[in-house]
């Protein structure tokens, strides 16, 4: 079975989400960043997995749901981070963020027999998700991070593999992703908190 990862931040003001800021204020923001990160959480638990992992920067919460390994990141920038949170992997392993809390089981029950990497688009240019069936940091490290060539770039490190494309999601990043997110899972808990702050007259 497949190992999955999820790489997070602790939802601190001023440490999470900050293009949210304005509207919302940092506060609001890691209420938000905390709501999506307990969703994503949430449906990793639910789906068949080898391990469960969340490879955090900061310290657990009320937030972490029972079954997961907590690995503190690495230093360095994040495709050194990410690299290592694969180089910690002993078999298959499929990497999320806390940036979609859309995200189903059925979406991360991935099938390595007959290929060699998944890969997620995010619609910001980045990527949601990266599977690989042999972890291998070195097509990680170098890529550039957090630019619109994101997504190409680590796409691009796959060449050769044999890879499974999954649906393009969008990261919320700003007010208006967070808005389209919540309506893509309405009866999750992001969309909930982003309900409650509207209702505050946010």
């Amino acid at each position: 079975m497949t190992t999955l990862l999820v790489i997070a931040k602790e939802p601190r003001p001023g440490r999470v989400k900050t293009r949210l800021t304005p509207p919302f204020t940092p506060e609001e923001a890691a209420a938000l960043a905390e709501a999506s990160l307990a969703d994503t959480l949430d449906v990793v638990a639910r789906t068949p997995a080898r391990r469960r992992v969340l490879v955090l920067e900061g310290a657990p919460g009320p937030w972490l749901p029972p079954g997961f390994d907590v690995v503190r990141q690495c230093a360095g920038g994040l495709d050194e981070r990410l690299a290592a949170a694969f180089a910690g992997c002993d078999g298959p392993a499929l990497l999320i963020g806390m940036d979609t809390p859309q995200v189903t089981p059925e979406l991360l029950t991935v099938d390595f027999s007959d290929c060699d990497a998944y890969f997620g688009p995010a619609e910001d240019g980045g990527f949601w998700a990266l599977g690989l069936a042999q972890p291998d940091p070195s097509r990680l490290r170098g890529v550039p991070m957090s630019t619109p060539r994101t997504g190409a770039a680590q796409r691009a490190r796959l060449t050769g593999l044999r890879v499974r494309q999954l649906p393009p999601l969008r990261d919320v990043d700003t007010a208006y992703d967070a808005a389209l997110v919540a309506k893509a899972a309405p009866g999750g808990r992001f969309a909930a908190e982003l309900e409650r702050l509207a209702g505050a007259g946010r």
